[in-house]
């Protein structure tokens, strides 16, 4: 369920990198269930990216423009991940100057923080692909 309405992201692939839970004014909730496509090993272990990209899309939602893009990122990975587990990442805008956005991320897995990061974002005038 959304607060806000959805300006940014509206294409990409929830199953790969998670569904909007809520959408707020410079804070977003992003649910991913793990699952077979992401194992890495027989232990059931799931590749880091896909957290990484949870988190990264969380990030954008909290900031929710329509040409939002990462900038840089600094990511932390606490705890493995493993198929089947479903994942939060909370995300709120922590500094805004201009078109500069700086956004705190946390995923969780149940009540346990397995990374956190601080996402730099832009928000330029028009898309990045527009010449």
């Amino acid at each position: 369920m959304t607060s806000e309405p959805l300006r940014t992201h509206a294409r990409i692939d929830h199953g790969l990198c998670g569904a909007p839970r809520t959408i707020g004014i410079g804070s977003a909730e992003v649910e991913l269930t793990l699952t077979e496509a992401m194992r890495v090993d027989d232990t059931g272990l799931t590749h880091g990216g896909f957290t990484f990209g949870l988190a990264d899309h969380a990030a954008m939602l909290a900031v929710n423009e329509p040409t939002v893009v990462l900038a840089d990122a600094s990511m932390r990975f606490l705890a493995p991940t493993v198929v089947g587990e479903r994942l939060l990442a909370r995300a709120h805008v922590s500094d805004g100057v201009g078109k500069r956005r700086t956004v705190q991320v946390e995923v969780l897995c149940g009540d346990n923080k397995v990374a956190e990061g601080t996402f730099s974002c832009a928000v330029p005038s028009r898309h990045v692909l527009q010449r």
